[in-house]
């Protein structure tokens, strides 16, 4: 199957799900990401403001903004901006998301922790985006934690093809399971382990 294959596959999962189903695994979701090392130990963390297809990450937005400095991504041209997570200051924006304002943007250096959504996963930590290549050019500058997100069914079991400007996830979590990859660096008997 290849990549465009796969998003329509996820795509009819998607819309088959009801509205219980949907909130009940982003709480599932979430859940599991704020026990993570990953999570606690992260000040600045750069989430994603969620589509109608996606993951909610609202109710996560409300319950810990207190507690973390939360960043999100703004499209500027064929780039994402990282600007700070303030509810009174979000707009409308290019695809029609939500996007803060303001002229604040941070480097990318200055985060810990990046939430990642995603159409699909495998279990290497590759993902499939929506095409536009949007998270590639930000994820590969950065030594941040990424922890790509999704329902379970976006786990895949076949390998994803990954090309030189993809980044792999650190972790993978769904609703139903988090994902540790071990990324091969210098020794290849390195494996990816999990924890169902």
């Amino acid at each position: 199957m290849d990549k465009n294959d796969i998003r329509n596959q996820v795509k009819t999962r998607k819309s088959l799900l009801s509205q219980a189903e949907k909130a009940y695994a982003a709480k599932c979701v979430f859940d599991r990401l704020e026990q993570s090392a990953a999570f606690l130990l992260a000040e600045n963390v750069l989430l994603y403001h969620s589509l109608p297809d996606e993951l909610s990450t609202r109710e996560f937005l409300e319950k810990w903004g207190a507690r973390k400095h939360f960043f999100l991504p703004r499209v500027n041209g064929v780039n994402l901006d990282i600007l700070p997570y303030e509810k009174s200051k979000m707009a409308l924006g290019a695809f029609h998301i939500e996007e803060p304002t303001g002229d604040n943007a941070v480097d990318i250096s200055a985060i810990e922790l990046i939430i990642v959504p995603g159409i699909a996963y495998d279990r290497r930590g590759n993902r499939i985006g929506r095409g536009k290549g949007y998270y590639d050019r930000l994820l590969g500058s950065t030594s941040a934690t990424k922890i790509g997100v999704g329902y379970d069914f976006q786990l895949i079991g076949e390998d994803i093809p990954a090309e030189d400007h993809d980044v792999a996830m650190d972790i993978v979590i769904t609703d139903r399971r988090r994902l540790v990859i071990h990324h091969r660096k210098k020794k290849p008997s390195h494996k990816q382990q999990s924890d169902f």
